[in-house]
């Protein structure tokens, strides 16, 4: 499976969770470090769990693909998922607004976005 398949793979992942404002954005030209952000909101902590666990699982089981545990945490309205290629960014609408990587990697192409 390559980055894109991958990156695909989540977001259906994701959008199946009820995950809001899914959004793929292609940033290979952009940085040396991956080539994929995968950005969703969770509307609670248990949302942001729930979603975070739903692409590890999924993952795990469907394609073998395992990954530390991700880094941040529900509480505090953030969880990133590393999988190289791919960089699952999951937020709670305050933290994604603060943040901003839309903005932040605006010269990143947006392939999908789900509303």
């Amino acid at each position: 499976m390559n980055g894109l398949e991958l990156a695909h793979a989540i977001v259906g992942i994701l959008e199946e969770k009820k995950g809001e404002d899914i959004l793929l954005l292609d940033i290979h030209e952009a940085a040396v470090f991956t080539d994929y952000f995968v950005i969703a909101t969770g509307t609670s902590d248990r949302m942001l769990d729930a979603l975070a666990k739903a692409v590890s699982d999924d993952l795990r089981k469907k394609h073998r693909l395992k990954t530390k545990n991700p880094e941040g945490q529900a509480r505090d309205g953030w969880l990133l998922i590393d999988y190289g290629d791919v960089i699952v960014h999951l937020f709670s609408p305050d933290q994604r607004a603060y943040y901003g990587l839309e903005t932040l990697w605006s010269e990143g192409k947006v392939l999908i976005r789900l509303q």
